[in-house]
């Protein structure tokens, strides 16, 4: 898994980017973050074609690296999954489905369903000259949370930093319309904040309660085990650009973007993993602390280094893999 655009995606980037002001760029992005962190909908944040371009310079790079370690998660724990069609609810400048032609480069239909305007024609525009299946995807131009939507059936349903533009009262049934229009795999992410995880949390009861299979990053369906002001979230490391410096007013060649995540199955589709780790193992002279998540709850496992094969697998081991 590269969290780095495709090469396809950063041309429609430097496209969009030919004679633009990356001051006037970099000043708008700021703007729409303020207004995001200030609770602000996209509908009232991206009002046209600069604004839709500030957020993908912006965000887009942070969205779709930590897209594809879901989508290469997905991949892991259900190697048979071969999707053909994909549902990228929520799309924005479609981050996700870049990420899960990358996952799955058979996919052949796409549907980027999103409220906003400005948001479907820079997709667009982001996309020409890049996969085929993104060449003419059907536009949905539709509110995630609009009373008694059918939306197009697909064997991949992605949900990418949506939910939390959606309010608390209203998500439940945003979540159940789009588990209703899923025929394989949901993937819903989120911001790894406590509030990302919290959304998250609630959203994995439905849909255990719907009939799902969690495939991640739960190692069981039962509930969950953490509790506040603890929450479960995972890291992605991407590159910057130069004009991704400038527009995020940064001076380090990479980001860290922190994600929370759930992959929910119909059944037949996939396995979860046997635990999870949790945060970043911590080495020592004697051995190897780990934070897992495991089927029997939240478990502290010191490996010792004189267990020479577990120190071997333990050491390899990261913040978000899974122990099997």
């Amino acid at each position: 898994m590269s969290a780095e655009l495709p090469a396809a995606l950063r041309a429609g980037l430097a496209r969009e980017l030919e004679g633009v002001s990356r001051k006037g760029l970099a000043e708008r992005a700021q703007r729409t973050s303020q207004a995001y962190r200030a609770g602000r909908s996209s509908a009232g944040v991206i009002r046209g074609t600069e604004d839709a371009l500030a957020y993908a310079l912006a965000r887009l790079p942070a969205t779709y690296a930590a897209c594809a370690a879901v989508f290469a998660e997905a991949a892991e724990r259900a190697p048979d999954f071969r999707p053909a069609r994909l549902l990228d609810a929520g799309a924005g400048t479609a981050a996700a489905s870049w990420a899960a032609l990358e996952a799955w480069p058979e996919l052949a239909g796409v549907t980027w369903l999103d409220a906003n305007p400005s948001f479907l024609e820079m997709a667009g525009r982001l996309a020409a000259g890049g996969p085929e299946a993104l060449a003419a995807p059907a536009r949905l131009r539709a509110d995630l949370t609009a009373s008694g939507a059918d939306w197009p059936r697909a064997d991949l349903v992605a949900c990418s930093y949506a939910l939390a533009e959606i309010a608390p009262e209203r998500q439940a049934a945003a979540v159940e319309g789009l588990w209703g229009a899923c025929e394989g795999l949901l993937a819903l992410v989120e911001p790894g904040t406590p509030a990302g995880f919290e959304r998250l949390r609630v959203a994995r009861e439905a849909l255990i309660a719907a009939g799902a299979c969690i495939l991640a990053p739960c190692p069981h369906a039962a509930a969950c085990p953490i509790q506040a002001p603890d929450w479960c979230h995972f890291r992605v490391r991407l590159p910057r650009s130069r004009d991704h410096r400038l527009a995020k007013g940064a001076d380090a060649p990479f980001e860290d973007e922190p994600f929370a995540y759930l992959l929910a199955a119909r059944p037949g589709i996939g396995a979860p993993p046997a635990a999870r780790v949790l945060a970043p193992p911590r080495a020592g002279k004697p051995g190897i602390d780990l934070k897992l998540c495991t089927p029997q709850g939240l478990e502290a496992r010191f490996v010792a280094k004189r267990d020479k094969a577990a120190y071997a697998v333990a050491r390899r081991l990261d913040w978000g893999d899974a122990a099997e």
